[in-house]
């Protein structure tokens, strides 16, 4: 297990999910810079998140596909924790100073200093609260008339850099509530990973506190450069 590849996956796929959270848009159609103005305002609004989570990865060379459950909780800045529940327990914490995944059926703790593991640009950016949707990415309509058979709008998502392998990243936004209904972010061997979001909350006010941990007593502890 990598830590640097499993938390910049998921940090930018978070980082896209946080923009498409709320917005206060009509249901009438709108121009992509419009669309955009909006989730970038809902992004720079936002303090914290909680929401339960379904992650779907599929490995294309083997026809693999692999679904995981938990719930996401997010702060501003750079703290995160994803606790994943189904099939498998495991948790990704990250704070300003240590990144930790622990392992429970393991009883194995991964543990990297913070400054190391982000070494992406825009991962950085977005987990500071400083991210910019137009500044990170190419942003288009993913199909000729912008929305699915539903009527929910499609966007498709290209990074300014080389990040985690990610070639590429796909949104469906839901027409009415701008909820964000699916996301998918594309690599460079075309295998997928899948994230969705369900009982969203917004800037409850999570406590710094919650972002940290200790490795449970005779848990094999292994420290990454």
């Amino acid at each position: 297990m990598h830590i640097p590849k499993l938390l910049h996956c998921l940090v930018i796929i978070l980082s896209v999910v946080l923009c498409t959270v709320d917005s206060p848009l009509s249901a009438e159609a709108i121009t992509l810079d419009e669309l955009i103005a909006q989730v970038q305002q809902t992004y720079d609004e936002t303090e914290d998140f909680t929401g339960h989570f379904t992650q779907t990865a599929t490995i294309k060379t083997i026809n693999k596909t692999v679904t995981e459950e938990g719930t996401l909780y997010l702060k501003k800045p750079r703290r995160m924790f994803w606790d994943y529940t189904k099939p498998a327990l495991k948790k990704l914490i990250l704070n300003p100073r240590e990144a930790w995944l622990y392992m429970p059926e393991e009883h194995t703790v991964y543990v990297q200093d913070t400054k190391a593991l982000l070494t992406s640009t825009t991962t950085i950016r977005f987990l500071s609260g400083i991210g910019n949707l137009k500044d990170d990415f190419d942003v288009a309509f993913s199909t000729p008339d912008s929305r699915d058979e539903q009527g929910n709008y499609l966007l498709s998502l290209v990074p300014h850099r080389y990040e985690a392998g990610i070639t590429r990243l796909l949104l469906t936004i839901d027409r009415d509530s701008y909820f964000i209904i699916g996301c998918t972010f594309i690599d460079m061997y075309e295998n997928t990973t899948e994230l969705t979001f369900q009982d969203v909350i917004t800037n409850t006010g999570i406590p710094e506190t919650f972002f940290t941990f200790t490795p449970p007593e005779g848990a094999d502890l292994y420290h990454i450069p």
